[in-house]
């Protein structure tokens, strides 16, 4: 099945506060961000017609602009409205949603004060990342040969376009050696993360561990998992985990907005078998996320 291009598709993307026709939400070449990276985005997923913990990500978004600098000038409530606005005006009730911000084409050079910020939101119908049946039996990851950065050398508390870079060239490499996502480690070597999912272990006595995230997102899918782990009085350990630990985990698995829940069958030679906790753990989610943000609030507060 040919993918169809994301510049020339049916549909309506917010931008900068008007609904306008896909094929016409533009920005010029010149714009800051394509050369210097200097955009935030999130991932978020709307299930049954709401888009689960939008708030959440919503204040996310604004923050990762404000680490790179720049405030996006629209409030919280205002952006959850046009999120909710574009899901409607494109006809879905399951899809995912792209809001993207990111400095303009007013001014050229690293220094870029003098930009105006821009804001669209896009959604599209998007199933499982990794395919239903394959997410079963588990996802096969390699080991990437790049490293999340240290936290002073990038602003890796912030959903930034530019860190996503090494993610994608650590899966391209992945999917050339016939994996289907990478695995990475932090800048000490220690685990951090897959390509874009947040990675959770259950160790031999049964607890399960997941790395503190010092140098990459604490994702709000994460957050949720554990809440969902406490809620069932599963252990949860947060701390650095060592690069030689994989080898002790029974079940590995991923968690974010895009991945959802996700058994991993192995990271490079390390086989994991997906059981029981991660199954009780993937089904929880996939009912939390079609309940009501009341219920929803419940749980994470």
């Amino acid at each position: 099945m040919a993918l169809i291009p994301f510049d020339d598709r049916d549909g309506f993307i917010w931008l900068d506060g008007h609904m306008v026709p896909w094929r016409d939400a533009k920005l010029h070449v010149l714009s800051h961000a394509l050369h210097y990276a200097s955009a935030v985005f999130e991932g978020e997923r709307c299930y049954s017609g709401n888009i689960f913990r939008l708030r959440d990500h919503t204040n996310r978004l604004i923050e990762s602009g404000r680490i790179l600098g720049f405030d996006i000038p629209w409030t919280a409530q205002q952006i959850d409205d046009a999120c909710d606005a574009v899901v409607k005006a494109n006809g879905f009730t399951e899809a995912y949603i792209r809001p993207i911000a990111w400095r303009g084409a007013e001014e050229m050079g690293v220094g870029a004060k003098a930009t105006k910020i821009h804001l669209a939101i896009a959604t599209w119908e998007w199933g499982a990342y990794f395919g239903v049946e394959q997410r079963m039996k588990g996802v096969r990851l390699d080991l990437a040969k790049w490293r999340r950065p240290a936290p002073d050398t990038a602003p890796t508390a912030s959903k930034a376009a530019g860190l996503y870079m090494i993610g994608t060239m650590s899966k391209h490499a992945a999917m050339d050696a016939g994996f289907d996502d990478a695995f990475m480690l932090d800048h000490k070597g220690d685990v951090a993360e897959a390509t874009g999912a947040n990675a959770f272990f259950v160790m031999a006595d049964g607890q399960i561990h997941t790395p503190t995230p010092t140098c990459f997102l604490d994702g709000i899918t994460r957050r949720t998992v554990m809440a969902l782990a406490k809620k069932r009085q599963m252990p949860m350990v947060e701390r650095v985990i060592r690069a030689e630990e994989l080898s002790q985990a029974s079940e590995v698995f991923l968690a974010g907005t895009a991945a959802e829940v996700t058994p991993v069958a192995c990271i490079g030679s390390q086989s994991y078998t997906p059981g029981d906790i991660t199954k009780t753990l993937m089904e929880d989610y996939m009912d939390l996320v079609r309940k009501g943000p009341d219920e929803v609030m419940k749980l994470v507060g």
